[in-house]
């Protein structure tokens, strides 16, 4: 089995036990990763001697990289890594005690055997500290310990987001940095790591999300940190051979390697619990199928990266606005890292930078955030949005047939219902919701059963592919606004160049027109050899 990994873990690298008739433990295995040059990069950082912040979102393997850093470093450098999780409010009430506790976590690693290459020098000047009457006090404390050691120090700091509430931690960061500036005449740390989810010039956010003085930071000497967090698909790949090696399920390491890819976009926690969700709940079911089951369990369980999701929307309104108008309304927005929403939004890893707009990160998060807005729909009480989710869930059983969806009796249905429904005379407020309600009528339909995505690459104003996977089969509907009927032709020959790279040989067109003359329907078209169902609305 895979069990969830610790905290952050870069993917499943708990151990994997395999249990004798008695259930006593006889063997232990780590899949995991290879994470080697991402350990490169970062300790050409710290032989520069640079200080830097290593900001990501929950459980994105911060925690892992750093313990796997640390002993990469260990060789070379007397390394402190402590941790500002569950330090109390006193500790930071002040400088003096702000660097008293810090002073005590470093204690702690000597303690406890954590630190390699520290001199007894070095343990004595640590020990014998029981506090500090004054700020300078813990500057001449920093200078004398690094100046005694015979090696250089590196301090790693992982949960800074546990002092972001403190105006003494910001102090802190401010002592260090002057050391920083004056370490050509007074020794100091020659590195330091900090490590969380918020961005030291956004700490403010944490208990302030509205307020206007976020930008200020405290640490304006920080390195940028470019190095890539993600996994990749190679990586993944290699991760998966390592465990079909042994277990030998008949997986097609390479396609699930892309699924894995495709859909998580390489967030370290998604690869690891759909990996755990395959292999313990459904029974080693390496396969598509099997692949499309587990995208069912993550997207309906509550764990604590969701409900964190969920309160940073709520936290955070102009971003919920933002990713609104994405997924919705197709709106391309650029990626601006000053513009607040989109600093906030990219800093928790929900959306990335793609060619120059804004992008969710991948397909599970914006599957996520669909879910949970057709759920609020239903609840919102706006007849524009709770009629269609009703028609859909009422007209279920018209669109399954053997366990199949008959998808072309969709797109009949949901014109119907739209022209029923809506004022076509509204043209700009359909334009700009329409999709929205074809999938917020397609949700009760495929819900229990099926998945859907958007494809990021063709979403803009005017076209957005849905791919909806159900019971085993795949459908693509294309969604857009009509602006002609040479354009409409246009976008028939991408959908059937669309199937070909699916390998399918049917596709689904709904264009939403606001032509007086127009004929509302459903036909069907051939293009070359594929054949499209097209829905006029």
């Amino acid at each position: 089995m895979f069990p969830l990994p610790l905290p952050a873990a870069v993917c499943y690298n708990r151990a994997m036990r395999r249990f004798n008739t008695t259930g006593t433990c006889i063997a232990e295995k780590h899949y995991m990763v290879n994470i080697d040059e991402r350990i490169r990069q970062i300790k050409k950082m710290v032989d520069r001697g640079d200080y830097f912040c290593i900001n990501r979102g929950r459980q994105y393997g911060k925690t892992t990289t750093l313990r796997y850093l640390k002993k990469a470093l260990d060789e070379e450098y007397t390394v402190f890594s402590i941790s500002f999780e569950g330090m109390s409010d006193s500790s930071f009430s002040s400088l003096e005690n702000c660097g008293r506790a810090f002073f005590e976590r470093l204690s702690e690693c000597i303690e406890y055997d954590e630190v390699a290459l520290v001199d007894d020098e070095t343990k004595k000047i640590i020990s014998g500290i029981k506090g500090f009457d004054q700020d300078k006090d813990l500057s001449l404390a920093i200078s004398k310990l690094c100046k005694k050691n015979t090696r250089p120090i590196v301090v790693i700091i992982d949960e800074v987001d546990q002092a972001g509430n403190y105006e003494a931690f910001i102090k802190f960061l401010g002592l260090l940095r002057d050391k920083f500036l004056n370490r050509d005449t007074r020794p100091t740390f020659h590195s330091v790591i900090l490590a969380g989810v918020y961005d030291i010039k956004n700490l403010k956010l944490k208990i302030r999300p509205e307020e206007n003085h976020q930008y200020n930071s405290p640490w304006n000497i920080a390195a940028r940190f470019d190095v890539s967090m993600e996994l990749d698909e190679d990586g993944i790949r290699g991760m998966l051979e390592d465990y079909e090696a042994e277990h030998h399920t008949g997986m097609d390491t390479a396609r699930m390697a892309k699924l894995l890819s495709d859909y998580t976009g390489g967030y370290p926690f998604l690869v690891s619990r759909l990996c755990q969700i395959i292999d313990e709940e459904l029974e080693c079911d390496w396969t598509d199928a099997g692949f499309q089951k587990a995208i069912k369990v993550i997207l309906s369980e509550k764990d604590t990266l969701f409900d964190d999701i969920r309160k940073k929307l709520d936290d955070f309104p102009a971003m919920r606005t933002m990713i609104t108008a994405i997924l919705f309304s197709g709106e391309p927005l650029s990626f601006n890292s000053y513009d607040r929403a989109v600093n906030v939004a990219s800093m928790f890893n929900f959306i990335k930078d793609k060619n120059g707009k804004i992008a969710v990160s991948n397909r599970i998060f914006e599957t996520w955030f669909y879910n949970l807005f057709e759920s609020e729909a239903e609840t919102s009480q706006l007849p524009e949005d709770t009629d269609i989710i009703r028609e859909g869930s009422i007209d279920k059983p018209l669109f399954i047939k053997d366990g199949r969806l008959d998808m072309k009796k969709v797109l009949e249905r949901f014109c119907v219902h739209f022209n029923e429904i809506y004022d076509i005379n509204d043209a700009r407020f359909i334009e700009r919701q329409g999709r929205k309600f074809f999938l917020f009528f397609l949700k009760p339909i495929i819900n229990g059963t099926g998945n859907y995505y958007v494809e990021a690459e063709t979403r803009d104003e005017r076209r957005m592919d849905v791919v909806v996977d159900y019971a085993g089969e795949r459908f693509v509907v294309e969604l857009k606004i009509w602006r002609g009927e040479s354009y409409n032709e246009r976008g028939e020959r991408q959908l059937a160049d669309y199937l070909d790279y699916y390998g399918l040989d049917r596709g689904y067109l709904v264009s939403f027109c606001f032509n007086k003359n127009k004929q509302p329907g459903v036909r069907e078209v051939s293009v070359g050899n594929r054949t499209i169902v097209e829905a006029v609305v």
